[in-house]
C-alpha cells in the first residue's frame, strides 16, 4: 500500500515536471539576450522593464482588465435575477434555464464572432457598437461559468428556506435575496467571477474578430509581439501566465476556505 502511494506521488512529480518544462524554458528565454546555443547568454531583464515602460502595452493590460470586469458584472446581475425568480416563483422552470445555460459550451468562438458581427455590424443603434458587440460576447462565453458557480451556491445555503425565514420577520423576498442569499453565496460569486477572469483574459479570437485593432487585449499584443521580438513575446507570455496562475491560486484558495466553513458548520449542527 505504502509503495503505491509513494509510485502515485513520484508520477504526479514526473507529470508536474513535464507540463512546466516548455513554461520554465519560456520564462528563461526571457531573461536572457539570445538562446542559440546549448546555454543562453546575455541576462537581462530588460524584456521586462521595456513591457512596463510601454505606454501600448499597460493600456493593453488595462484593456484586458477592463474587459473583464464589465461582462462579469452584467451576467452576475442577470443570473441572480433569473434564479430569484425561478427558484422562488417557476421552480418548474429551472431545469430549462439550466440547458439554455449550458449551450454556450457548444459554441464556438468563431462561429459566435461571425453570427454577432453579420447581426449587429450594420445596426445604427448601440448594439451595432463593437464593444458593446464585445461585451455580449464575453456574456455569452462566461454564462456557463457563472450560472453553475452561482446554482451549486444558492443550493448549498437552501435559499427557500431563508427567504421564508426572512419573509415572516418582515422583508420582501427581493430584498431578503439581497441582504440574506447573495452575502452568504459571496464565495461561490468570487469563484465563478475569478473563473471567468481567466476566460476573459485569455481570449484571442472573439476580441480580434469584433473589434479588431480598436480594443487590443494582452493576447492581441501577445500576437504583435511575436512578430517583433521573440524575447519580448516570451517575457508577455511570462506576465500572462503568471496572472493566470495567480488567480487560480485565488480560486482554489476560495473553494477550499469555503468547503471548510461549510464543514464546520455541519459540524457545529
Amino acid at each position: 500500500m505504502r509503495k503505491g502511494r509513494v509510485a502515485s506521488v513520484i508520477l504526479m512529480i514526473v507529470v508536474i515536471i513535464y507540463l512546466l518544462i516548455p513554461l520554465v524554458a519560456t520564462a528563461i528565454y526571457s531573461l536572457f539576450a539570445n538562446w542559440t546555443q546549448l546555454v543562453p547568454r546575455g541576462f537581462t531583464m530588460q524584456n521586462y522593464i521595456n513591457l512596463f515602460a510601454n505606454a501600448d502595452f499597460v493600456q493593453c493590460l488595462k484593456n484586458s482588465l477592463l474587459i473583464c470586469i464589465v461582462p462579469i458584472l452584467i451576467t452576475v446581475l442577470v443570473v441572480l435575477l433569473t434564479l430569484f425568480v425561478v427558484t422562488v416563483y417557476f421552480p418548474r422552470l429551472e431545469k430549462y434555464v439550466q440547458i439554455l445555460c449550458m449551450i454556450p459550451y457548444t459554441i464556438q468562438g468563431v462561429i459566435l464572432s461571425i453570427s454577432i458581427l453579420s447581426l449587429y455590424s450594420a445596426s445604427d443603434s448601440f448594439l451595432g457598437i463593437r464593444l458593446v458587440m464585445l461585451v455580449g460576447a464575453y456574456c455569452i462565453i462566461i454564462l456557463p461559468y457563472i450560472y453553475n458557480g452561482i446554482r451549486n451556491s444558492m443550493h448549498a445555503v437552501n435559499m427557500p428556506m431563508l427567504l421564508d425565514a426572512a419573509e415572516m420577520l418582515g422583508d420582501s423576498k427581493l430584498a431578503a435575496f439581497f441582504k440574506v442569499i447573495v452575502p452568504n453565496i459571496v464565495s461561490g460569486i468570487t469563484v465563478s467571477s475569478l473563473l471567468a477572469v481567466g476566460i476573459i483574459f485569455g481570449d484571442y479570437v472573439l476580441i480580434r474578430n469584433i473589434a479588431g485593432s480598436t480594443f487590443e487585449n494582452m493576447q492581441v499584443y501577445l500576437y504583435l509581439a511575436m512578430k517583433r521580438s521573440s524575447t519580448e513575446s516570451a517575457a508577455v507570455f511570462v506576465i500572462i501566465m503568471l496572472i493566470t496562475f495567480i488567480i487560480a491560486a485565488v480560486v482554489l484558495f476560495l473553494q477550499s476556505r469555503s468547503r471548510l466553513s461549510r464543514i464546520e458548520s455541519k459540524e457545529k449542527d
